[in-house]
């Protein structure tokens, strides 16, 4: 019987208020570059939209009572932090400065529905 032990990560799921797909769509595709992709048929009626890039899936679902998560967030590993950071901005989003990490430049945004995301690019 072989070790058991995790391989990686499959995909993110943030949470969404309801009927805010479009909002959704607008930041993640248009602003952080993602493609939107198709939800599986069963998964389609309960609302939220997915996204990927390369092999980051982000699932956006949609919860009730919505709160947006302040502390626990994703850490999107990018490259061209500076320009995706412009481009944030230009958008009318606030981009926050963090502690630095050895080796790695940083920092927080938070999506239209308040949920942290990190953006994080090796130096």
């Amino acid at each position: 019987m072989g070790e058991a032990r995790l391989e990686g990560l499959h995909h993110v799921q943030l949470a969404m208020p309801p009927d805010e797909e479009d909002t959704a769509v607008r930041f993640y595709a248009g602003v952080l570059g993602l493609e939107q992709v198709e939800k599986p048929s069963q998964l389609s009626p309960m609302g939220g939209v997915w996204f990927r890039s390369g092999d980051l899936e982000v699932h956006l679902g949609v919860e009730e009572n919505f709160q947006p998560a302040h502390k626990a967030h994703p850490a999107f590993l990018v490259s061209g932090l500076d320009e995706l950071r412009a481009r944030i901005e230009e958008d009318g989003y606030r981009v926050v400065d963090s502690v630095q990490l050895e080796g790695f430049r940083r920092c927080y945004v938070r999506d239209p529905f308040g949920n942290r995301i990190e953006l994080i690019e090796p130096e």
